[in-house]
């Protein structure tokens, strides 16, 4: 394949998941808007965002193993016309059923786009140089689409409709399955082994019930038997799933893939790094707007500059740092920016200025993030074979999805029993009570990413991005011989 050719297939992989990410803030931005619109009730508004991340979070692994199976162009394409018709369906929503139903949908083609898309990411830049600036594209628009799907979703719902915030993912997935079309080459794995059924219903069930708890905790409360339940039941499920694939002939998910101490650290980073991030994104949204009186254009506008730190540290990570000293140093480098970032918002108060302390806090977290976010995808896809890229590419991108629920459930509690404390114990000023709770999440943030920060440099091995992926791969051609 030449190198023309691989450019215009990551023009296309960029533009699909540059759809994939900004449907997530730009959706969340609009709700106030189609609320007031078909009429449902702050209790049925959870749904919209819930219902998408029940079917994305709960289906990851078995799309990535469809996409092993059928080929990662046929799964990309199929996810594309599958997530673009559900959002024209949820556009055109006359009522919330019909909006939570399109929003689900969406999160069952998610599921099987998401990972074909880092699997051909994987399979298509193999040299080390090549595969560092992919890497540094698809990781900048991973980490700075959250902040441009603000911005955009602000401008959607102020000068057109709320529903454009779903319509608009029609002409990215159009633009994107003509270029698949063109330039992506028909992928087919070399095996043909039945698929592990088993494997695939206790995985689908397992994650399914945790995000679900997860997703009642920040409704219900923690200690609610609804909440208890679901959680529990997850665990359990997902414990008897690991314990069925280490005895499966077939498994659904291959030990082998996470027996690796550098796949493993980059999990853990995606997993801690997402939970945390939902504290900024969110609640700094809500500190903004509610507090400070930021237009929802104004709040998009504001969060640019960290995009713009996100995108140029993305580069020199995974073009240069990477390849000279190793994810072991930077990956939890960048979570310790992010950690300070945190800690420095975690001091704002009613009067703080955009310039003098928001901004400061916004940069180096978005520095951390670039550090971060875009060599985990990078790591965690390391020394797979290609007819296990795309179950791989599931299960760092699973990690994301659990970490964010993590971080949904946790924050919000944090932040609600932060603003009640506070009433408790001081005049009912709610504006204050709300910045109590946005800076206890600002500060569970930070604490997040240092915890994080630590357990990936312990886990991580030590050298250059060469030297972890050959280790990686011997480990896995030990466990799994690849196919002749």
């Amino acid at each position: 394949m030449n190198f023309e050719r691989r450019r215009w297939i990551l023009a296309v992989l960029g533009v699909a998941w540059l759809m994939v990410i900004l449907d997530g803030s730009v959706v969340n931005i609009a709700l106030p808007s189609a609320q007031a619109d078909l009429g449902f009730s702050n209790a049925q508004r959870q749904w919209v965002v819930t219902g998408y991340a029940l079917a994305f979070g709960s289906l990851l692994l078995l799309g990535g193993r469809f996409g092993d199976r059928v080929g990662h162009k046929h799964a990309l394409v199929v996810g594309l016309v599958g997530f673009a018709v559900m959002s024209a369906l949820g556009a055109a929503a006359t009522g919330f059923p019909m909006l939570v139903a399109a929003r689900a949908l969406q999160g069952v083609f998610a599921a099987a786009l998401t990972p074909a898309l880092l699997a051909l990411l994987t399979t298509t830049f193999t040299n080390p140089k090549e595969r560092g600036q992919a890497f540094a594209i698809y990781g900048a628009i991973g980490a700075g689409g959250g902040g441009v799907g603000m911005l955009l979703g602000g401008v959607l719902t102020t000068y057109a409709s709320w529903r454009w915030t779903l319509l608009i993912n029609v002409f990215f997935a159009v633009a994107a399955v003509a270029g698949a079309l063109a330039w992506i080459r028909t992928d087919r794995s070399g095996r043909h082994d039945p698929l592990d059924m088993r494997g695939a219903v206790l995985a689908t069930a397992g994650l399914f019930c945790l995000v679900f708890g997860l997703s009642r905790a920040d409704t219900d409360g923690w200690t609610a038997s609804s909440t208890l339940l679901l959680l529990v039941a997850g665990i359990l499920v997902l414990a008897v799933f690991v314990v069925d694939q280490s005895r499966s002939r077939l498994p659904l998910l291959p030990p082998h893939i996470l027996h690796s101490r550098v796949r493993g650290g980059a999990n853990v980073a995606m997993l801690t790094t997402n939970a945390g991030a939902f504290g900024l994104y969110l609640y700094l949204a809500y500190y903004l707007q509610d507090t400070l009186g930021y237009s929802a254009l104004a709040t998009g506008l504001a969060f640019l500059p960290m995009v713009a730190a996100m995108i140029i540290t993305s580069q020199v990570a995974n073009r240069v740092l990477l390849a000279r000293i190793g994810p072991k140093i930077v990956i939890p480098t960048g979570m310790g920016l992010a950690a300070i970032g945190m800690l420095m918002l975690s001091t704002v108060t009613t009067t703080s200025g955009y310039a003098p302390h928001i901004l400061p806090s916004l940069i180096v977290v978005g520095l951390g993030f670039g550090l971060s976010l875009s060599p985990g995808f990078a790591t965690g896809t390391l020394g797979l074979q290609r007819h296990e890229a795309g179950i791989g590419s599931a299960t760092i991108q699973t990690s994301q999805q659990i970490g964010g629920a993590v971080g949904t459930a946790l924050l919000n509690t944090l932040a609600a029993s932060a603003a009640s404390t506070y009433l408790q114990h001081h005049a009912t000023d709610m504006k204050l009570a709300s910045l109590a709770g946005y800076t206890a999440t600002f500060l569970a943030a930070a604490v997040l990413f240092a915890g994080g920060a630590i357990v990936v440099a312990l886990l991580i091995p030590k050298g250059s991005l060469a030297t972890v992926a050959m280790a990686a791969r011997a480990r896995l051609d030990a466990a799994d011989p690849p196919q002749r």
